[in-house]
């Protein structure tokens, strides 16, 4: 399966397409931007050659420049006039009055000619000074327009000046950067890179400021990409980027998740043109850290910013706190927030939602919630965000009572919930397997005139593929487009992780190859889904080489990844290995996160080490971190296998107690454990159970109470089970019929046992060496031997695909169970 991998796994360069102002044509919707020549995907066929390619450098630390000045601050903050009517310093009585006239309620576009034309005659007579005095005219007029949101007419009157044979005189880069931001702000940045494409093609001189507008627009827009190719256009006319301009390519290459020896590259290069970082960038730089949880990464540049004479901020504190959040670090999140208040700087409800969401991630939801408490008490009202992290904590942790509680004091305390509300609960109910409750908050998103956004469509994706829905999460990924939303990282790795969880490992990785076809640049989720596929198929060598990779620097690894690796040791069997990264954890060469600790627990239940499983789940609970569902299951799946009923009810107790929602797993490791056992007619009790509770049993649950009635010669209730499960859209899979071929024969029932196996042909389920394996068993226990060899000869007759191969290993089966 290793073939299977030849794709190259980071573009050498973060991706330069084309930008859209300098097409002929222009859409509204993002276009997936082709690559250039110089950034094709390698086409390398093996992993290691990849490796030495991208040999490791060490990465450049920022360089801190002790230098103290002061800074206008850039925006409305700062203004004046903000909330009075509009003045400007440099406009005539005359440009007053017609400004007045343009936004008067009665004005019609039809004047425009007549009121400009006024403007202009007045400077007739002064030859000398006409076009410095009309191009501040014309600013004056056009940022008055932008002040009271009337871009059509400010875009009308910047055409007329344009349609006069002086406009070259009068119009300057100043006012087309002004016509830029103004339907920037508007998210019409279609039509603002039109308007330079036009200039551009008119040879109109296009300035750095004009250029920074639009890729300030398409940064606001979400359109990366197309923010990249208008920096890259600028460069290549001679435009030199200013501080701005380089503080929104930073923010640019935080949210397209660009690795970090990209982001500091970029800032080295800002530093040899003479830029000089100011708090601005530094923010910037430390929300670049939030994507890849570099919390050391983080905490260097906050150090640099105070040493390069910058004082931090609200903003500054409060993406620190982000970053810590993210990284599932509460301990450092609330350090910062003890300097910040040190520091005079009153914790905003954003600081509080950041300090909740750090305990909510690392599963410390009693934390969370006296955080709550304590904002409260401080006379900070809860907003949606706090309520939608306490909901999703509670929902990972598998609280689903809790989770609606949080949801109901929401709109009892008159919060509406958002999309991202909305997301959390579709997310909750998918992961149950709640179908209905699902859709039923799909549709209420549309009820309430919102739409579906881009995260939406993604946990949906998610959710089928953690439900193993192949064909449902291709049907969503066909009907997100079909809403106009473009793929992007976050898609694409969903994509790879649902595709990789329902046993697709070739569409997974098709969708891989589209992901860098598509010029979006892999990062650490991209990493992190890719070894999760691996780690499904147990393909540790080719986990082992991705992970030296990134560790040469091309992205740096965090718990997740180390959860893979566990995984795919646990699947591949090389439980050895499994062992010594876990001594790494417990060691603390790797931080025990919580997460790495409940890894531990369910890839030792897994491979049934019941006292490696016990030795996990006790370190969690030592180091004060709270259990969830997931590792919850993974106690009673081993206890149950092992009919440790007391220690299964011992765990149960503990669920109820601490109010845990079982999930669907719950209730299949209960069946197991009782399918195996005297009371093995509580399956079908737990089974119906399941249904009572509105969740949807899957082929595990009915195949493992068909294997409770067979084992126990129970044949009329095991049939019954089958044609419910076949009645609920269930298809039968190779175990179920397994189970009743090798319970007819072990009774001697052998004509019933084929005709399973023709039954099970017809419905295109192909037998595997297990089914006849059964039978040939079965005729040689009894010393019926002649008849198992009738059975093999007229097997071609049954089954016309069987191999002669297989054919040849029943006969030499049967030769050794006679000897």
């Amino acid at each position: 399966m290793a073939e299977r991998l030849a794709l190259p796994l980071l573009l050498p360069n973060p991706p330069s397409p084309k930008p859209s102002f300098l097409n002929q044509t222009h859409h509204h919707q993002q276009q997936n931007p082709s690559l250039p020549p110089n950034s094709q995907p390698s086409s390398a066929p093996i992993l290691q050659d990849l490796v030495l390619r991208h040999s490791a450098k060490p990465e450049k630390p920022i360089d801190p420049q002790v230098r103290t000045r002061t800074r206008t601050r850039i925006g409305r903050s700062g203004d004046l006039n903000r909330g009075k009517p509009w003045t400007h310093k440099r406009l005539s009585t005359l440009g007053q009055q017609v400004l007045n006239s343009l936004i008067d309620p009665s004005f019609d576009s039809n004047q425009l000619n007549s009121v400009l034309a006024k403007l202009f005659e007045q400077y007739e007579e002064i030859s000398d000074a006409k076009t410095e005095f009309l191009t501040a005219e014309v600013l004056g007029v056009v940022k008055g327009l932008g002040f009271y949101k009337k871009s059509d007419l400010a875009l009308g009157v910047f055409n007329w000046v344009k349609g006069r044979q002086d406009c070259e005189l009068v119009l300057n880069s100043s006012i087309v950067a002004v016509i830029i931001s103004m339907l920037g702000r508007e998210r019409r940045v279609s039509v603002a890179a039109n308007l330079l494409n036009s200039l551009h093609k008119e040879g109109f001189s296009l300035d750095v400021y004009a250029y920074t507008s639009l890729i300030t627009a398409y940064a606001s827009s979400g359109r990366y990409r197309e923010a990249m190719g208008v920096f890259q256009k600028m460069e290549e006319e001679g435009c030199k980027p200013t501080l701005i301009t380089y503080n929104v390519i930073l923010n640019v290459y935080g949210k397209m998740g660009m690795p970090w020896r990209k982001i500091t590259a970029l800032v080295d290069r800002m530093k040899s043109d003479g830029v000089f970082p100011d708090a601005y960038t530094y923010n910037t730089l430390i929300s670049c850290c939030r994507r890849g949880s570099l919390h050391e990464e983080a905490a260097f540049v906050f150090d640099q910013m105070k040493s390069a004479g910058f004082s931090p901020d609200n903003v500054t504190y409060n993406a620190l706190l982000d970053v810590y959040g993210k990284s599932r670090r509460p301990k450092e999140a609330v350090e910062v927030l003890k300097e910040m208040e040190l520091s005079g700087f009153a914790p905003s409800i954003v600081t509080h939602n950041s300090l909740i969401s750090a305990y909510a991630r690392d599963g410390l939801l009693e934390e969370a919630m006296s955080l709550k408490t304590q904002m409260e008490g401080k006379g900070i009202k809860p907003d949606v965000f706090t309520y939608t992290t306490l909901l999703s904590g509670f929902e990972k942790a598998g609280k689903d009572e809790s989770a609606m509680g949080v949801f109901e004091e929401m709109r009892s305390a008159g919060c509406r919930p958002n999309i991202c509300t909305f997301n959390a609960l579709i997310k909750m109910y998918g992961n149950r397997g709640k179908f209905t409750e699902m859709m039923k908050v799909f549709d209420e998103i549309k009820a309430l005139n919102g739409s579906p956004d881009i995260v939406t469509w993604n946990t949906l994706l998610a959710v089928f593929g953690q439900n193993c829905m192949v064909s449902e999460v291709s049907g969503v990924f066909k009907e997100m487009k079909r809403a106009g939303f473009v793929p992007e990282r976050d898609t694409f790795n969903t994509l790879i992780s649902a595709y990789s969880r329902c046993g697709s490992f070739d569409q997974a990785m098709a969708v891989y190859k589209r992901m860098l076809e598509a010029g979006v640049t892999p990062d650490l989720s991209t990493y992190n889904a890719v070894l999760a596929a691996l780690a499904r198929g147990g393909l540790w060598k080719e986990s082992e080489k991705i992970l030296v990779e990134m560790k040469d620097g091309r992205c740096k690894p965090n718990e997740l990844t180390y959860c893979s690796l566990l995984h795919v040791y646990a699947n591949g069997r090389q439980i050895d290995r499994m062992h010594a990264l876990a001594e790494e954890i417990y060691s603390g060469i790797i931080e025990p996160h919580a997460v790495l600790l409940k890894t531990l627990v369910l890839v030792n239940s897994k491979c049934d080490l019941l006292a490696e499983t016990e030795h996990a789940f006790l370190e969690l609970r030592k180091k004060g971190f709270s259990p969830d569902i997931t590792t919850l299951n993974a106690m009673v799946s081993i206890y149950g296998r092992r009919q440790m009923v007391s220690k299964t009810n011992e765990i149960l107790n503990f669920m109820n107690e601490s109010r845990y929602t079982p999930s669907l797993t719950t209730y299949n490791s209960l069946m197991y454990m009782y399918s195996r056992s005297e009371n093995f007619e509580e399956s079908e009790k737990i089974l119906r159970e399941v249904l009572a509770k509105g969740i949807k049993p899957d082929i595990i649950s009915y195949n493992t109470v068909i294997y409770a009635y067979c084992r126990n010669g129970r044949m009329k209730e095991a049939s019954r089970i089958f044609l419910e499960m076949t009645d609920s859209g269930i298809v039968p899979d190779v175990i179920t019929y397994n189970t009743f071929v090798a319970s007819y024969a072990a009774d001697s029932m052998f004509e019933e046992a084929i005709d399973v196996v023709r039954y099970m042909i017809k419905h295109g389920c192909k037998p595997n060496q297990n089914t006849y394996n059964s039978v040939v068993d079965g005729y040689c226990k009894l010393n019926r031997r002649d008849e198992a060899s009738i059975f093999l000869t007229n097997l071609q007759k049954l089954d016309p695909h069987i191999s002669k191969d297989e054919e040849i290993r029943l006969s030499e089966r049967i030769v050794e169970k006679w000897s």
